[in-house]
Formats: C-alpha cells, sequence, structure tokens
C-alpha cells in the first residue's frame, strides 16, 4: 500500500503516518515546515519530522510546498498512490487576515492542486481531506443558546447532539480562513461527484494530541495545558471564557479517516469533532488542567472576540457513525489533558 501524506509533521499527519507505518504501508510525507513561517519557533515542526524519521521504517519525507504544481506532478508522476491523507494547511482566523494570499493559495489552490494532481496520476486513489467546522462561518453562533455557569449551551432539542452536516454555510461571516477552507471542501466534494473520485470531506472541531506543536492563534489545548504547565499569561477573548469546544484526540480522527478508506463513499462530507461528550467551555478545560497538574495560566480578559469565533461549537457525530458503527471516540477529554501534560512536561 502506497501512501502519500501532505501536512505529515503536524497534528493529524503525524499521527497517520505512524499509523500506516504500523500498517506495513509505504509513507512520502509532504511537509515543508510553513508552520514555523506563520507561527514562529514554537510552531516549528522540525522536531516532529526527526521523531517520524526515526521511529517509521517505511516514511520517506519530501519537503515540497503545495502550491508549487510542477513539483507536485513529478511526485505524483513518481508514485501510484492508494490513499491521499490530505491535512497541509494554513490554520489560523488571524494570520488569514493579515496574509491572504498565502491564506488562500494555501488552503484553497493547494488543495486543487493536491485533487488535480491525484485525479491525472492516481484516479483512484482514495482522497481524504482534513476541512473544518470554521465553514459554517459564525452561524451556530446564532441559534438559540442559554448561558450557564460555566459554559453556553445550545438550548433547543434541534442541536442537542450538536452541530450536523446539513446546517448552511452561506449568509454568515466566515474570516478569510473559513472561506479559504470552504473552497477546498467545497472542490474535493466535487472531484467526488463530478469525476466521481473516492473523496472524502472530515469538517473537524478542536483536533488534538500530544505532538500539537500549539500556539497562541491555533492548537488551543495543546497551547493551554503548555501555558498552565509554566503558569503563564493567557488571554481570553471574549464570551466570558464560556465560549465551547469538542475535543478530539488525533488517533481517533485517523482511526475515522481509516474506516471511510476501507469502504469510500465519494464526495461525502462528515463533521468529526469529539461530540457533546468531550465539549468543554475554556473555563472548564482550565479547571480541568487544574485538577489533574495542579498548574493554572494566569487569565486576563478581552471583551472583543475573534472575528468569526464561536461561542458553542460540538459535532454532531451520527452521520459518520451510522455510515461507520465499528467507529467510537476512544479517548475522553480528560484522558488527552493527562497526555498533552505528561508529553508537555518531559518535552517542551
Amino acid at each position: 500500500m502506497q501512501v502519500l501524506v501532505t501536512g505529515s509533521a503536524g497534528l493529524i499527519g503525524s499521527e497517520a503516518v505512524v499509523f500506516f507505518d504500523k500498517l506495513g504501508a509505504s509513507i512520502t510525507g509532504i511537509d515543508n515546515n510553513m508552520r514555523a513561517d506563520f507561527f514562529g519557533p514554537k510552531g516549528d515542526t522540525k522536531w516532529n519530522q526527526e521523531r517520524l524519521e526515526t521511529i517509521c521504517s517505511r516514511y520517506k519525507h519530501c519537503a515540497l510546498d503545495i502550491r508549487n504544481r510542477d513539483a507536485l506532478g513529478e511526485l505524483f508522476g513518481r508514485t501510484k498512490y492508494d490513499i491521499v491523507v490530505h491535512t497541509a494547511a494554513q490554520p489560523s482566523h488571524d494570520l488569514a487576515a493579515k496574509r491572504p494570499f498565502d491564506d488562500f493559495d494555501v488552503n484553497a489552490v493547494g488543495t486543487l492542486n493536491m485533487l488535480e494532481m491525484c485525479r491525472q496520476h492516481s484516479p483512484e486513489a482514495v482522497f481524504l481531506h482534513l476541512s473544518t467546522n470554521k465553514v459554517y462561518g459564525d452561524g451556530p453562533n446564532h441559534v438559540p443558546l442559554k448561558e450557564l455557569d460555566t459554559r453556553w449551551e445550545y438550548s433547543t432539542a434541534e442541536y442537542a447532539n450538536g452541530i450536523a452536516e446539513t446546517f448552511p454555510v452561506d449568509r454568515c461571516l466566515h474570516s478569510l480562513f473559513g472561506v479559504s477552507k470552504l473552497a477546498g471542501d467545497i472542490m474535493v466534494q466535487e472531484y467526488g461527484k463530478y469525476f466521481g473520485m473516492k473523496t472524502g470531506v472530515f469538517r473537524g472541531g478542536c483536533l488534538t494530541g500530544p505532538q500539537h506543536s500549539g500556539v497562541e492563534l491555533h492548537g488551543f489545548l495543546s497551547y493551554l495545558v503548555l501555558v498552565a504547565l509554566h503558569e503563564g499569561a493567557y488571554t481570553i477573548y471574549g464570551y466570558k471564557g464560556k465560549q465551547v469546544r469538542d475535543q478530539i484526540h488525533c488517533c481517533d480522527v485517523v482511526s475515522a479517516l481509516w474506516e471511510f478508506a476501507q469502504k469510500p463513499r465519494p464526495g461525502e462530507v462528515y463533521n468529526l469533532g469529539g461530540g457533546k461528550a468531550n465539549s468543554a467551555s475554556l473555563a472548564e478545560c482550565v479547571d480541568l488542567i487544574a485538577s489533574i497538574t495542579g498548574k493554572r495560566p494566569t487569565l486576563s480578559y478581552m471583551n472583543a472576540n475573534r472575528i468569526g469565533d464561536h461561542i458553542c461549537y460540538y459535532s454532531d457525530l451520527r452521520k459518520f457513525q451510522n455510515h461507520y458503527p465499528s467507529w467510537r471516540l476512544t479517548k475522553t477529554l480528560p484522558q488527552i489533558v493527562e497526555e498533552i501534560a505528561a508529553f508537555v512536561a518531559v518535552d517542551r
């Protein structure tokens, strides 16, 4: 089995590399460490690339840029791939506003480049695309919500299980990041529906895990744990710290990708996060980290929220679980925090 992984030194990409290496696949990883360019030294993923090259005997690293069509064409021309896992992205709202061309060229044009090279050279490959819940823009902020002591929550039965794939993506504020990801998302769907390629779109909630190079602008939970362990300063932007996210461990993300790859549904879309069970507000996460580590960040508050930020979001997982009933979440939120804290304490 030949597998190509973009963003291979990132959170989901590196987890996919390890997963497929254990299955005995030959893996080519594309990653030019642009996260360091986007976020500076704290976002550098070189350490993760070196880790993969050490522990994965069937892994080959390729430091090319997915915006470079010619280089991608040469790479695809050398190998016929069975599975393509596309996780490479510019992942930040704030950075997208500062560098809009880089954001769109990576998230939208880079995704088109990957799709077309795959269609030309490996048309039978399963193409797995990591999208984001930000394609829904700030629409989830306009559904009925109620304010509880430590969190916001959906107040009607319609959203008791979270946000489903039928939630509209138009007539709302997205941020430029949300727009670029939505463009790539729809393109992946279209290559499945129009060309019949085995494409799948996975709209992630908060994807997390110990190997996440979390920074203030991206990687919420890993960054919060890192700051808490150093008892450093952490700024909360809006919503009283009661904004809710659902956390899913990277291993559960990759196992979902594998389920799809074994029985693909061309052009299908799934919301993929921790669901209601793994949802928590920022304030609740601070308390959970403190209960596990005994450490807290020094909190400060900004009344203004980040543009397009969700007040409450967790994924309705029922569609994926109905299509792939053998898949389930294996990591609870406390287990995720324990794992990240142990890793941060030793390695960062």
